[in-house]
């Protein structure tokens, strides 16, 4: 029988599935991370978490090492602490238990956290890789402009079903973390691309990016196992920036961070940039701030009354 630390796990993502409208992504990362807590803790009881506890489970996700002989990153380990806060905090409020005050779990220090920049050659190098005379190459294409064009989560881009494409309005709804709902925008480019790749689909499937496309076409709506899987999307960018010369750590992210640096850089100001990119806090979006410091610099030496003329 499982013990009452997992049957509480179990609890908690029902909960965050019927009371918070957690995406089945996130419900699977908090079970994951609940599950992979437990087994460094080794505790049959949430009650049974306590200062020591907390201090033991810092020691072990310092100790760890994935199966790459890897050790956990800073993010990583305050991830699953962070998770096991919100765990905790359920079990308090909602069930009123009495456990360990989830407060008291400090995260670790983290220096703040640096963003992969392209160059403007890199990225235009990145998004004309693909080879638009075959299907694969203008599904791709359409892929990498969206990407840059929205700065859409890789989830985000890869839930999107073809009647979600407003053409006129050129605007997508997008639900994302939360459940949020945002609008995101398309350039000229990305409409271009996604409006060839459509007109060389015969299928009439409902998801948007698709394997198999030769197959496609003898499978009816709306074709839900034909749809890109996160890994797949990845693969592809990577696959691309390789291609452009860019040798690591690209990804569909890169592709975020660089359509959030290019407003800025542009004269956009941050909390625009924050609700098109779905931020819940400024703060995250504060992470680009390397891009519109310069700027300030030379506002500053333009008009402080101090410099020289």
């Amino acid at each position: 029988m499982p013990s009452d630390f997992m049957q509480a796990i179990d609890r908690y993502l029902s909960y965050l599935q019927s009371e918070e409208n957690k995406s089945p992504l996130t419900i699977t990362s908090y079970g994951r991370s609940l599950r992979f807590t437990n087994s460094l803790l080794n505790v049959d009881d949430p009650r049974a978490i306590n200062k020591d506890t907390v201090r033991l489970l810092k020691q072990r996700l310092h100790a760890y090492r994935t199966r790459q002989d890897r050790e956990l990153t800073v993010g990583t380990k305050n991830h699953h602490l962070t998770i096991l806060r919100a765990f905790l905090r359920y079990l308090l409020q909602e069930e009123e238990i009495d456990v360990y005050p989830p407060d008291h779990i400090r995260r670790l220090k983290q220096d703040p956290r640096k963003v992969k920049v392209l160059s403007t050659a890199q990225l235009a190098s990145l998004l004309s890789s693909p080879d638009t005379t075959t299907r694969i190459g203008k599904r791709d294409r359409a892929i990498l402009e969206l990407f840059f064009s929205t700065g859409l989560r890789l989830s985000e881009l890869r839930s999107l079903n073809r009647d979600d494409l407003n053409f006129k309005t050129r605007e997508i709804p997008v639900r994302g973390k939360r459940g949020k709902v945002r609008v995101v925008f398309l350039t000229d480019q990305a409409e271009m691309a996604l409006r060839e790749y459509l007109a060389s689909r015969s299928d009439h499937l409902s998801t948007l990016f698709i394997r198999n496309l030769e197959r496609a076409g003898n499978v009816l709506p709306p074709g839900e196992t034909f749809r890109l899987s996160v890994v797949s999307i990845r693969n592809i960018v990577q696959k691309y920036a390789a291609q452009a010369g860019i040798v690591r750590g690209a990804s569909p992210h890169t592709l975020r961070h660089a359509f959030a640096t290019e407003l800025l850089h542009n004269g956009a100001d941050l909390r625009s940039v924050q609700e098109m990119l779905g931020h819940k806090d400024l703060s995250t979006t504060q992470i680009y701030t390397h891009v519109t410091n310069p700027q300030l610099k030379q506002v500053h030496r333009r008009y402080h009354p101090r410099q020289a003329a």
